[in-house]
């Protein structure tokens, strides 16, 4: 049993074992892990490296918006870089390899940069590095010589120079409505949209429709929400006037109802089937357009904030619900608003020891006490995390009093034991499609 893969739970197949590597170093993961999911549960902590100082890095998310743990993965000679842990499906043969340091992840060189900081400030090579009025070296001649090695040292990786000999397809299609999003609002507009008579596709970038009801333990017509994704996909999957998208990413919307999509038909696999793309691109021209989107979770500001493990709340309880997996062993939570109480409660029942929950708020309502006592935390009300400590790992954090009124904290700090760290900052909507439509976001308080 692997360090953090929680006993039962989770949608992944437990009896089917997959072996990969990451950094030379071999692990195996079951069917449906995604390449973070699967080191998450072999206890790694250590992902990446920052783009300037180089400081460690571990998850954030649990989905495309992971801004730490890009890696490249190795196909042949072929090498795709920047592409994120937590979109990397695992298979068998799978080479991952994380970027942005030398000679390895755990013991990079470059982290020398941290002791530089005062001097390395935001942008300092446009000015520092521009030459002198006069000689071989004047006006930007000086910053294209120092330019490649600044380059070099930047935080994104290099794709490899070999013949890419995968097929790549292009497709285009016409709808009545193109639905974006399969959680529980996109499989409702899409199944609305079937039952009138007309002709939908259903575009989701996770490999499984559902979205967050995949890892919610909230009930939808009184059942499961996840068993309720499942049995709507089934009903959407029979009909003929619906086409079903997994994989694909819609990433552009034009005039006239015109959208991009970019299909991930064989990536998760180790063989691809005969005359099998690759990639296939989309060129959706539709009548109507339903975004379900959903919304991403935004972090908290505070000092140590991007240290290994310290993870957005809702990540870990996805981790936890879908993949079976505890992003640590004694967790501490700091949010300022109700939604982090559910990610406590589901890794309580995951098997984690939850041991503080801090919120700013001096005043919490009788339900969030309700389930903080379920999940047996201890709670911090008008509190928040002044530091963090650790190195390639969180071994703490600091809280203090903290007065929302006039912004100013009081008393001592107080130190915490904890090897994971959850935030909850609330939830900003995914309004990028919305927004290269011209639709005008408007503030709903």
């Amino acid at each position: 049993m692997s360090p953090r893969r929680a006993d039962t739970g989770g949608r992944i197949d437990r009896l089917k074992t997959i072996r990969f590597t990451f950094d030379g170093t071999a692990y195996t993961g079951h069917a449906g892990d995604t390449l973070a999911s699967a080191l998450l549960a072999k206890g790694v902590t250590l992902y990446g490296r920052s783009f300037k100082y180089h400081r460690p890095r571990g998850l954030l998310t649990a989905g495309v918006e992971e801004p730490n743990a890009l890696v490249t993965v190795l196909k042949g000679e072929v090498r795709e870089p920047n592409i994120p842990a937590t979109m990397v499906e695992i298979h068998d043969g799978l080479v991952a390899i994380s970027q942005n340091r030398f000679p390895s992840l755990a013991w990079d060189i470059n982290a020398v940069n941290q002791l530089g900081g005062k001097i390395l400030s935001a942008g300092f090579y446009y000015k520092t590095f521009m030459g002198p009025v006069f000689g071989p070296l004047k006006g930007t001649r000086f910053w294209m010589f120092c330019e490649h090695f600044i380059r070099r040292a930047a935080g994104l990786g290099s794709a490899g120079s070999a013949k890419d000999p995968a097929r790549y397809e292009r497709m285009n299609a016409f709808c009545d409505v193109l639905v974006v999003g399969s959680g529980p609002a996109g499989l409702m507009a899409t199944k609305a949209a079937a039952d009138q008579g007309a002709r939908v596709m259903l575009a989701d970038l996770e490999p499984h429709f559902g979205g967050s009801a995949n890892w919610s333990e909230e009930t939808i017509d009184g059942a499961p929400a996840a068993d309720w994704a499942r049995r709507t996909v089934a009903q959407l999957a029979g009909r003929d006037n619906v086409r079903l998208l997994p994989r694909t990413t819609v990433w552009g919307y034009y005039d006239n109802n015109t959208l991009a999509a970019l299909e991930r038909v064989s990536d998760h696999k180790e063989h691809p089937g005969k005359g099998e793309p690759r990639h296939r691109y989309w060129a959706i021209r539709a009548k109507s357009v339903v975004l379900a989107t959903g919304a991403f979770e935004r972090p908290l500001i505070f000092p140590g904030n991007d240290r290994p493990g310290v993870m957005l709340a809702h990540a870990a309880e996805r981790y936890a619900n879908e993949f079976g997996v505890l992003p640590g062993e004694r967790i501490a939570l700091f949010t300022n608003n109700d939604s982090a109480y559910r990610a406590a409660v589901a890794l309580k029942k995951a098997g984690a020891a939850v041991v503080a929950i801090a919120d700013v708020r001096p005043e919490l309502s009788p339900e969030m006490r309700k389930l903080a006592a379920e999940a047996e935390a201890e709670i911090f009300a008008g509190h928040a995390v002044v530091a963090t400590e650790g190195g390639k790992a969180l071994s703490g954090l600091k809280l203090q009093r903290f007065d929302m009124a006039n912004g100013a904290l009081i008393g001592d700090a107080r130190s915490i034991h904890a090897d994971c760290l959850l935030m909850s900052g609330g939830w900003s909507p995914t309004i990028h499609l919305a927004s290269q439509a011209g639709a005008k976001a408007e503030w709903n308080a």
